[in-house]
């Protein structure tokens, strides 16, 4: 016996029995549909859950739950998938967000907690969105560090526009009182003069 001799024993798929074809076939008159009515028609199909007209189960039984729209959903790494990247050269010791992204552990629009599923047994510095208990005890056992990436740390660049606004509003040209001069109305005394 060779691999690539093996054969599934035969009748390795059985033949459709064809229907209506007299009643001594087995599966004549009725064709195995059984006595006339909706379903016996050939566009007689039934709403799912359709019961005829009475009330149906899914409007009998009460409302339960809801969906949350304010919900966070998170994607776990475990320390045994970051033993293994790190195994692999994949990441090294400090491992930021970017980094996970570029290894493949995470999408870029994933928010990741870090679980302690598995063995791990090296310091590193490693930026999640959230972690477990175990997980940071853990990490920091070994001398390592967690850092949270939260909503608070917002952007540098939010912080820099805001001096550059302020800057460019002390520099706008104000209306030089020259013109503010030769725009007033003349007097009745000027007039006269004139």
């Amino acid at each position: 016996m060779e691999l690539h001799k093996l054969e599934s024993p035969a009748p390795n798929k059985q033949s459709r029995k064809r229907v209506g074809r007299g009643e001594g076939s087995g599966l004549g008159k009725q064709s195995g549909k059984g006595h006339n009515g909706q379903k016996a028609r050939g566009a007689g199909k039934v709403a799912v859950g359709f019961e005829g007209g009475q009330m149906p189960l899914y409007r009998r039984i009460p409302k339960y739950g809801f969906k949350n729209f304010n919900r966070v959903a998170y994607v776990s790494l475990n320390l045994y998938q970051l033993a293994k990247a790190m195994d692999q050269k994949k990441v090294g010791s400090k491992i930021t967000f970017d980094d996970l992204v570029k290894a493949r552990l995470v999408d870029k629009n994933d928010k990741v907690k870090l679980l302690a599923h598995g063995d791990f047994d090296k310091k590193v510095s490693i930026e999640v969105h959230k972690a477990s208990a175990k997980a940071k005890a853990k990490i920091e056992e070994l001398g390592g560090t967690i850092t949270l990436l939260t909503k608070e740390q917002a952007p540098e660049q939010a912080q820099e526009q805001a001096p550059e606004q302020s800057a460019s509003e002390q520099t706008a040209p104000e209306a030089s009182t020259d013109d503010a001069d030769t725009s007033a109305p003349a007097t009745d005394e000027e007039s006269k003069d004139s």
